[in-house]
């Protein structure tokens, strides 16, 4: 197994990174249902604690695949075959949200974290047998992960309930040393605008769950239950993800992960924006069931529900993907302005209706921004 070219024209995700990706919908739409029935039932604290560690879990097993992918996808019989080990292994951790979620069992979450690492370390061991340049490396990427996978079934199966919040703790930081240390012994030949394109992919999965609570609002106010607050609602929501979509794709990021320090903390930095992206879709799930009267939770927790997961959305999304580009994003000054907006608005009772209507406001923003400055063309030259 040899390195890919960073370097290497029109690179693009395959087909088989395409599905490898479908595998994490039924995950990220799993523990974004539980955050809404949380979040309605006025668990606000155990339930968001609880999507957040899932949705770490979640993040961190695609997070890994796609950067080794992007420097050694040979796209042989054998790395097809373990990377279907790997999509195996994500469906089991899909089927363990639910346990995770309700009940704080961690084992069936820990059995398909531990088949996804089966398959990333086998394709490892290869690398580092066909890259000399680059064993090292990856024999501490072996090293790292398997001891950490090790460490979250021991976890979950022998582990006091009570340690688990700070074993927990524990876990997640051994598990973001890990590509730090093993990176230091030599640089992997990720592709820059291969990554961005990936990142991008996994971003439209987690505004497809956005999409899907707005529509369940639309289909309840086409319901017998219709009020002109649920079509607010639906309305608000819709527009909220289409502002999601334009900020994040309005610019080109592969020029900014220009070392393995930007490109970590550019990496681990989209945890906040797919969290809180998944969120967003709980967030209006919860503001339609409150409007026809399935949730019994006050407007100003409703209505944080969805405006603090936007806010942090907008200022991630500025922070890493926009900031950096200085003056070409003449805009950008609005992005967490707007949110810290939506925010303020979460104790009116229309809080998803004026966020659509701010987040309106910044697709406009940008619309003038790029008139006057010229084409930002989203995107361009992600494809190498």
């Amino acid at each position: 197994m040899e390195a890919r070219d960073p370097a290497e024209r029109h690179r693009v995700a395959s087909s088989l990174e395409l599905f490898f990706d479908l595998c994490f919908v039924v995950a990220v739409g799993a523990d974004a249902a539980r955050l809404e029935h949380a979040l309605a039932e006025g668990h606000v604290a155990s339930g968001v604690a609880a999507f957040l560690v899932i949705f770490a879990a979640i993040n961190w097993s695609w997070l890994n695949y796609a950067w080794f992918a992007s420097a050694y996808d040979t796209d042989d019989t054998y790395y097809r075959l373990a990377t279907m080990v790997v999509m195996a292994g994500a469906l089991v951790l899909s089927a363990g949200v639910p346990r995770a979620f309700d009940d704080r069992d961690l084992r069936v979450l820990a059995v398909g974290y531990a088949i996804m690492r089966l398959g990333l370390e086998s394709q490892r061991l290869r690398a580092a047998g066909g890259d000399p340049a680059h064993r090292t490396t990856m024999l501490r990427f072996v090293a790292g992960e398997s001891a950490c996978a090790a460490y979250w079934l021991v976890l979950a199966f022998a582990a006091p309930e009570g340690w688990q919040p700070w074993l927990i703790v524990i876990g997640i930081a051994a598990e973001l040393l890990v590509p730090p240390w093993a990176e230091a012994a030599g640089r992997t030949t990720w592709h820059p605008h291969h990554i961005t394109e990936r990142y991008g992919l996994m971003t439209i999965i987690v505004l497809g769950e956005v999409v899907l609570s707005s529509t369940g609002a639309v289909r309840d106010a086409l319901s017998g239950e219709a009020t002109l607050e649920l079509y607010m609602i639906a309305a608000g929501g819709l527009v909220t993800v289409f502002g999601m979509w334009w900020v994040y794709f309005s610019m080109s990021s592969a020029g900014l992960l220009t070392n393995l320090r930007r490109a970590i903390a550019w990496g681990y930095g989209h945890y906040v924006i797919y969290a809180s992206g998944a969120a967003v879709g709980a967030g209006i799930a919860v503001n339609a069931a409150r409007a026809t009267h399935e949730a019994h939770i006050p407007a100003g927790t409703a209505g944080l529900a969805l405006t603090l997961p936007v806010f942090f959305y907008l200022l991630v999304v500025w922070w890493l993907l926009v900031r950096p580009h200085g003056a070409n994003a003449p805009y950008a000054w609005g992005m967490p302005l707007i949110g810290l907006l939506a925010v303020a608005s979460s104790w009116t009772g229309y809080a998803v209706a004026i966020t659509g209507a701010l987040m309106a406001l910044l697709i406009l923003l940008s619309i003038w921004a790029h008139g006057t400055k010229g084409p930002l063309r989203p995107n361009e030259g992600d494809r190498g």
